[in-house]
């Protein structure tokens, strides 16, 4: 389901079971139910996300991938409240891993739900960004954080 957004287009797909994959990039596969019930609750909470009218999803997840570590990760990710950041290391030291920093920067990178799952609130040392979706999506970060009212570092390093 292709959803229209104030930062441009965002892609989602669901399972019979809840969302499963959300992306700034058209999916490859993309649900022919377009009526899925999961696909509409989430397509009315990210609008309202867009919108401020709501600060956490409540849709069911369905992620059928990632590595046990991922997974530790992105359920990391999903505990960071609204408006506030982490940073890289924070997450690391959450699961339990505090020297896998960079792993977690290549778990963010392959989450399968962003803005769901909010990667886009885990930020480097002193409030730098350090890349969103690859470096390309660096403008994509700062809409989400200028939304959530989230200061950063304009003076970025893109790794």
């Amino acid at each position: 389901m292709k959803i229209t957004t104030p930062i441009g287009d965002f892609w989602l797909t669901a399972t019979d079971k809840g969302l499963n994959q959300a992306s700034f990039i058209p999916l490859e596969i993309e649900n022919e139910d377009l009526n899925n019930p999961y696909l509409l609750q989430a397509k009315e909470e990210l609008l309202s996300y867009f919108h401020e009218d709501r600060q956490y999803f409540d849709v069911p997840f369905d992620i059928d991938r990632g590595t046990p570590f991922q997974r530790a990760t992105w359920q990391a990710l999903s505990a960071i409240p609204y408006g506030q950041t982490r940073s890289y290391k924070e997450i690391a030291e959450t699961i339990g891993n505090p020297k896998a920093v960079r792993a977690i920067g290549q778990a963010n990178r392959v989450n399968p739900l962003p803005i769901f799952i909010p990667c886009h609130r885990v930020i480097g040392k002193n409030g730098q960004l350090t890349g969103y979706m690859g470096t390309s999506g660096i403008e994509l970060k700062k809409s989400l954080l200028r939304l959530e009212k989230i200061p950063f570092s304009e003076d970025n390093k893109q790794s």
